[in-house]
């Protein structure tokens, strides 16, 4: 499941960085009355019983100045763009251009937000800054002190702004319970040592959530299998640039797709890598392409991102393209016009919310979009059998 991602923002000095250990109920934030001592965001994990996983993330003053201080704000807005939800703090009744701002974000990005006046114990919120409150926002104002203050009272709050978070299959509505489940890992220099990724292990869990049964083995093993096993597997996953050695081994009346396409679908924009994937086949000399990774990772000639596909593309087209390769959240500095094509990595380590807003502006502006899982599908001619368990999904009993 995503952890819900909360952004506190405002100006300095409003005491964001007390309310965040007021909420997870440690001294986790460095707290201090001198303006500034938040610089960079700073992320708290802290779960929310029977409601959600959160993660607070604690941002630098919107009213920060100087070069050091436009760079801060900038990574407060970054902030808020990758979150789910947004408490903006206010104190001392000053409500003026800066928090209208932030709240002007907030409905650019449709982001869910409540407005607290923190250290209401120096000073309580007047009637007209509640009624301007209401007034702007639809909601009234959330007075609270982190010294006087009740903390369920702040973490009811919370739970109202987010709502209960209900856990979405990966595989759901693709299985039934005691069915079989292949999973083919291949092993190789991008693979850690002594562990499976994340998308493996997430799989391995939706398979036990679904009480179906997982078969896992790298594309080698996978003749021996089908040679020695009484077992007939309902779906297989691989990994995406195993496609080429595996689509050939699985029959065709078995279910096919790979671990990025799954996430893709789980993730949002689905419709859009769908039909952002063909635009492959009308790239033309000198066109570039943005690669978007959503990890930071050491990388070798087997990269997948970084070389693989790249690679394919250009053996696939016959064209000479250009590439731009982005990592984990970092800025984007060209515009996406000057893309042909984008293509997304599955996106295991980022939210849905933080995925589908990062490709938002170049949906906006009509670029195309794909996935690393079906790029590589429409590179191996395998794109509608990798993407048929999802457009054309099984009838499964109830």
């Amino acid at each position: 499941m995503d952890k819900v991602h909360i952004a506190l923002v405002g100006r300095t000095n409003t005491g964001k960085s007390s309310l965040i250990n007021c909420l997870l109920d440690q001294e986790r934030a460095i707290v201090s009355n001198v303006a500034g001592t938040t610089t960079d965001p700073v992320r708290k994990s802290y779960e929310i019983p029977g409601t959600a996983s959160a993660v607070f993330i604690d941002t630098p003053g919107i009213d920060d100045t100087g070069e050091l201080g436009k760079l801060r704000v900038e990574k407060t807005f970054d902030a808020l763009r990758q979150a789910d939800a947004a408490i903006l703090v206010i104190s001392g009744n000053r409500f003026g251009e800066p928090e209208e701002r932030l709240l002007e974000e907030c409905k650019t990005w449709e982001l869910p937000f409540l407005v607290l006046h923190n250290k209401s114990d120096e000073s309580l919120p007047t009637a007209e800054l509640q009624e301007q409150i209401r007034t702007s926002c639809g909601s009234p104002l959330l007075p609270f002190s982190t010294v006087q203050g009740d903390r369920q009272t702040l973490l009811e709050a919370v739970i109202r702004l987010i709502g209960k978070r209900e856990h979405r299959s990966l595989l759901g509505g693709l299985l039934r319970p005691g069915q079989f489940v292949m999973l083919v890992t291949p092993i190789d220099s991008e693979a850690p040592t002594g562990r499976m990724i994340l998308p493996q292990v997430q799989m391995l869990r939706d398979i036990l959530d679904n009480r179906c049964t997982a078969i896992v083995l790298q594309p080698e093993e996978i003749p021996a299998f089908f040679a020695s096993s009484p077992l007939r597997p309902h779906l297989v996953v691989t990994d995406s640039q195993a496609f080429g050695k595996v689509a050939p081994q699985i029959p065709d009346d078995i279910p096919l797709t790979s671990f990025s396409i799954v996430f893709a679908h789980h993730k949002g924009n689905f419709e859009n890598y769908l039909a952002g994937t063909r635009h492959i086949d009308r790239l033309q000399d000198g066109d570039r392409i943005l690669m978007l990774e959503s990890c930071s990772h050491h990388t070798s000639c087997e990269d997948i991102g970084r070389h693989k596909i790249p690679a394919l593309l250009k053996k696939y087209t016959g064209k000479q393209l250009d590439f731009d390769f982005i990592s984990a959240l970092s800025p984007i500095r060209r515009p996406f016009t000057d893309y042909a094509l984008v293509i997304q990595c599955g996106g295991c380590m980022v939210t849905s919310r933080q995925l589908c807003n990062r490709l938002k502006p170049a949906v906006d502006a009509g670029v195309p979009v794909s996935n690393y899982g079906m790029t590589l599908a429409w590179l191996q001619g395998i794109f509608p059998r990798a993407t048929a368990p999802f457009t054309c999904p099984p009838n499964l009993p109830a």
